[in-house]
């Protein structure tokens, strides 16, 4: 248990520094980005570009990192935030006026990040220079949920394990579901014969 309360402090530390250490003017560049991606604006925007113009791989990229997104939306807003109910970093570390917009829900695990890394990790696979392409304004996210006082550092890596997590899930259990249903329909045909 001395390891977890090292570990607390750690996170502590962590997040009070990044609320602290980071410059004004980059802390303004870090809320633009974030803004643009409050309500998922700026995945479904880049969804729709891809599908506008990406042909087929730019669909299907599309079409993995919104499914990725909404199950990651759903498990940490509609459940992980219901059942860890985690109050947000206490205000008085935060040297900025930004730490007023925080939400009241909460604080664990951001679905900010986990959204943006769903969305991202979905698309990669498929459409590789999208993927990187769209790293950067997801680790911008993540880095401005911290340094705003929205969330502690461990509330950024929960998101970013979840949605890396959900993003492997949407992609993968279209496929197992697919070949256990041609194994189904194999043996079915063996057994009418």
């Amino acid at each position: 248990m001395r390891w977890l309360a090292g570990l607390g402090e750690v996170d502590h530390a962590v997040t009070r520094q990044a609320g602290t250490r980071v410059p004004a003017s980059v802390g303004k560049a870090l809320s633009v980005v974030e803004e643009s991606a409050e309500s998922s604006k700026l995945w479904c925007g880049a969804a729709a570009v891809m599908a506008a113009f990406g042909g087929r791989r730019g669909r299907r990229s599309a079409a993995s990192g919104i499914a990725a997104l909404v199950v990651a939306q759903f498990v940490s807003n509609g459940v992980g935030k219901q059942f860890v109910d985690r109050p947000r970093p206490p205000r008085d570390w935060f040297p900025h006026d930004e730490v007023n917009d925080r939400p009241d829900s909460s604080s664990f695990p951001s679905g900010h990040t986990a959204a943006a890394f769903a969305f991202t990790a979905a698309v990669t696979p498929t459409w590789p220079a999208a993927g990187i392409t769209l790293a950067v304004p997801t680790l911008l996210v993540s880095v401005e949920r911290v340094q705003s006082g929205a969330h502690y550092s461990s509330d950024v890596v929960a998101g970013a394990t979840l949605g890396l997590l959900t993003a492997w899930l949407t992609r993968r259990v279209p496929h197992l579901l697919w070949r256990q249903s041609r194994r189904q329909l194999g043996t079915g045909a063996r057994i009418g014969r």
